[in-house]
């Protein structure tokens, strides 16, 4: 039958992950079906950072890179619709994956808060022990964020921050680019500030 999935996108910048994770997925062919939650502080971002056009679930996944075939596999929901049959586990799913993953959307996790559908997916797959990916896009990381990561590690969950791979390789002008910020971030914590506005956000 194939392999089951939810992505649910949360307000933390990084848009493009969610995006070519959808691809990859639903390129693998082995993803039957694939439930997309965004949620509304994500629509924000998505927007900014991908174009208006993704700034909806219904959005996202229209313009998936991917062929007609394979986008009718996934599914757009409202963030509000909990009447939607993944907020239940009686609706198996394989697996969900929080990418990208805010602070406060692993906070609410950690503390058995579910507001909204994404929150609740990712809360369902706690319960029933499915596979929780969080994709935690933050840093440096707080006290709190880091209790909060460790309180969802032990219910089952896997903290995957998207860390660059540095020995695959990659394109000569976006890794350096990666390496400075992540350099710029860390000097700003010692008091060393460095004249790159391209590094820093600019909302």
């Amino acid at each position: 039958m194939g392999v089951e999935l939810a992505l649910v996108i949360s307000g933390a910048s990084g848009t493009i992950l969610a995006r070519r994770w959808a691809e990859l997925a639903l390129g693998s062919g082995t993803v039957h079906r694939l439930h997309v939650v965004m949620t509304g502080p994500a629509r924000i971002v998505a927007a900014r950072e991908l174009g208006e056009a993704w700034g909806s679930a219904r959005g996202f996944c229209a313009h998936l890179d991917i062929d007609d075939g394979l986008r009718s596999r996934s599914v757009a929901w409202d963030d509000g619709d909990l009447t939607a049959p993944i907020a239940s586990g009686s609706h198996h799913l394989d697996g969900v994956s929080v990418l990208p993953c805010s602070s406060g959307m692993a906070g609410s996790l950690a503390n058995g808060i579910s507001r909204g559908l994404g929150q609740r997916v990712a809360d369902v797959a706690l319960k029933q022990r499915w596979p929780l990916v969080i994709g935690i896009r933050e840093t440096p990381m707080s006290a709190i964020l880091l209790e909060n990561l460790l309180r969802l590690a032990h219910a089952g969950a896997y903290i995957v921050p998207p860390v660059p791979a540095f020995y695959v390789g990659g394109d000569d002008r976006a890794m350096p680019k990666l390496i400075d910020h992540v350099c710029l971030r860390a000097l700003d914590l010692v008091g060393v500030t460095i004249a790159r506005e391209d590094l820093r956000w600019n909302g």
